[in-house]
């Protein structure tokens, strides 16, 4: 099963609050991004049906492989086009990091290969 733009933004989440704290928990998810608990309670249960994460019996939340390759691919799609944003078309970088946000879920592969290729090159 595919996964949605806002388990996407769930799994980006999850990665960065996991190199920020060591650990990731449900209450850390709805702080971060201003959601209701049982939004998040409801979000993780598909995530984990759809083996993008795990969770421990004392709510630790884990990335799987999966997951992580999905949050580092994502991650990168947004470093990338907020950079490109920014340094090619000179918006700032508020509105490059809000629009990247929205653009690194509908962006086609090949738009973001020469996007990558302009900002790597």
């Amino acid at each position: 099963m595919g996964i949605h733009e806002s388990g996407e933004n769930y799994l980006e989440t999850i990665l960065l609050l996991e190199k920020k704290n060591g650990t990731v928990r449900s209450i850390d998810i709805a702080t971060e991004l201003d959601y209701s608990k049982p939004s998040i309670s409801r979000a993780m249960g598909i995530l984990k049906e759809n083996g993008y994460i795990r969770m421990e019996r004392n709510g630790d939340i884990h990335l799987t492989e999966k997951g992580r390759n999905r949050a580092n691919s994502i991650y990168e799609r947004h470093r990338l086009i907020t950079e490109y944003l920014m340094r090619a078309l000179g918006v700032d970088e508020k509105t490059a990091d809000e629009d990247a946000c929205r653009i690194e879920h509908v962006i086609s592969e090949a738009s973001f290969e020469k996007i990558k290729d302009w900002v790597k090159g």
